[in-house]
């Protein structure tokens, strides 16, 4: 079986609707366009349909927290890149990297974790994974990104500086 794709990409286009008027991409619909990257990847990647796994398990994921850092604009009409990675899942709880980059993945324009709980519907309780998504979890986590709950910064700063060097290696 070949590897999983454990850092899917997804190009999007800034719509004129989702921009203030300066523009810019407002800054509630960064999460529209991140959330919807993901699960678009995720059915594309993993063959895991978000709807069906509910209904079939009664289970999902619910966010319980975002950190987001708007670092450059996404301005009306451009293309941009949204990476997504898994960077640490325990028995219930995973918490999802998504990167938004400039059209040519040099510049860092924002960076959002998004940390899931997964619980049993219609109770809302926490729900162990089963050992079924456990090996896919397994299969997609990112190696060699410490995840720290309170290091949110400094991942910030990390990521902007590798693609510092990647810009100054293209020149």
């Amino acid at each position: 079986m070949p590897a999983l794709v454990r850092t899917p990409e997804t190009r999007h286009r800034v719509h004129f609707q989702d921009c203030d008027m300066l523009g810019h991409l407002n800054n509630a619909r960064y999460l529209d366009y991140f959330l919807n990257a993901r699960e678009d990847q995720v059915a594309q990647h993993y063959a895991l349909n978000m709807g069906e796994l509910a209904r079939e398990q009664h289970a999902a994921w619910v966010i319980t927290k975002h950190h987001i850092s708007y670092l450059k604009p996404a301005r009306q009409g451009v293309e941009v890149l949204i990476r997504t990675q898994l960077i640490h899942f325990d028995n219930s709880n995973l918490v999802v990297e998504m990167q938004m980059r400039a059209g040519d993945g040099q510049r860092l324009l924002a960076l959002l974790w998004s940390e899931m709980t997964f619980v049993k519907m219609p109770a809302g309780t926490r729900l162990d994974h089963s050992d079924e998504l456990m090996d896919l979890l397994d299969q997609v986590d990112v190696e060699g990104i410490e995840y720290d709950p309170d290091g949110f910064d400094d991942r910030v700063k990390a990521v902007r500086q590798e693609l510092k060097q990647l810009r100054r290696g293209a020149e």
